[in-house]
C-alpha cells in the first residue's frame, strides 16, 4: 500500500518547457517555457519561468528562480566573427554542419551546482563555474567565479557578500548531508527546519537514523 504521506516523484515538466538530453531527478519540478539542454537537475530541485541551461549538472533541492541563464552562450570571439554563421552555418546554408568541435569546447565548459542552491532571479552563471552546496546567488549577478560552499555572490561581476552561516555550522551542514537522506526521515524532520535555529537542528538531527 502506497504511502499517503508522500505525493507522486514524478518530475513534474510544464507543456510549454522545451527540454533535451536531460535527466530529471524525484519531486524535479520544470516551469513555463523553461528551456534545458543536457542538463542533469537532482531531486526536488526547480526551475520557475522563462530560465535556461546547457551543460549543467544541478544538485538537489536547488531552487532556481525566473530569466536565470546558466552556462550562458560562448561566442568565439577570436574568429574573423562572432557570430553563429561559423558555428552553425546549416542555419544559413546548406551543405555546411555544425561545427563540432566548438560545441566540443562549449561541452567541456560544464557548469556544477551543489545541493541546496538559490539562484536569484535573473542571474547568468558563465561557462565552467562551479558553485558550492549551499550558496545563494543574488539577483541579476552575473556570476564569473567559483562560488564556495555557503557563500553569498551578488553583484556583476559577482563577488563574495558574506556567508550564511558561520564556518563550524556550514560544516556540520556538509557532514550532515541531510539532502540525502530519504524521504521518510525529510518528512519527520520538516517541523524543526521550520522551527528551530540552524545550530539546534544540528545538534538534534546530526544523531545517526535509528
Amino acid at each position: 500500500m502506497a504511502d499517503l504521506r508522500f505525493k507522486d516523484p514524478e518530475p513534474r515538466i510544464h507543456p510549454t518547457a522545451e527540454l533535451k538530453s536531460c535527466r530529471l531527478g524525484r519531486y524535479a519540478a520544470i516551469g513555463e517555457r523553461v528551456v534545458l539542454r543536457e542538463v542533469s537537475v537532482g531531486d526536488f530541485s526547480y526551475f520557475e519561468r522563462h530560465a535556461e541551461a546547457i551543460y549543467t549538472v544541478i544538485g538537489k533541492f536547488c531552487s532556481i528562480a525566473a530569466n536565470t541563464r546558466i552556462n550562458a552562450l560562448e561566442h568565439p570571439i577570436e574568429r574573423v566573427t562572432a557570430h553563429k554563421l561559423t558555428y552553425r552555418p546549416n542555419e544559413y546554408f546548406r551543405y555546411l554542419g555544425v561545427d563540432n568541435a566548438f560545441r566540443d569546447r562549449r561541452r567541456a565548459k560544464q557548469v556544477n551546482i551543489g545541493h541546496d542552491v538559490w539562484i536569484g532571479h535573473g542571474a547568468v552563471i558563465m561557462p565552467g563555474i562551479s558553485i558550492g552546496n549551499g550558496a545563494v546567488i543574488g539577483a541579476n549577478a552575473v556570476v564569473t567565479r567559483d562560488v564556495g560552499a555557503y557563500e553569498i555572490a551578488a553583484g556583476a561581476p559577482s563577488r563574495k557578500i558574506r556567508m550564511r552561516f558561520p564556518p563550524e555550522i556550514a560544516e556540520r551542514l556538509q557532514r550532515l548531508a541531510w539532502w540525502d537522506w530519504p524521504v521518510e526521515r525529510l518528512f519527520d524532520a520538516i517541523p524543526d527546519m521550520q522551527t528551530l535555529p540552524v545550530e539546534e537542528f544540528l545538534d538534534r538531527w546530526e544523531k545517526p537514523a535509528s
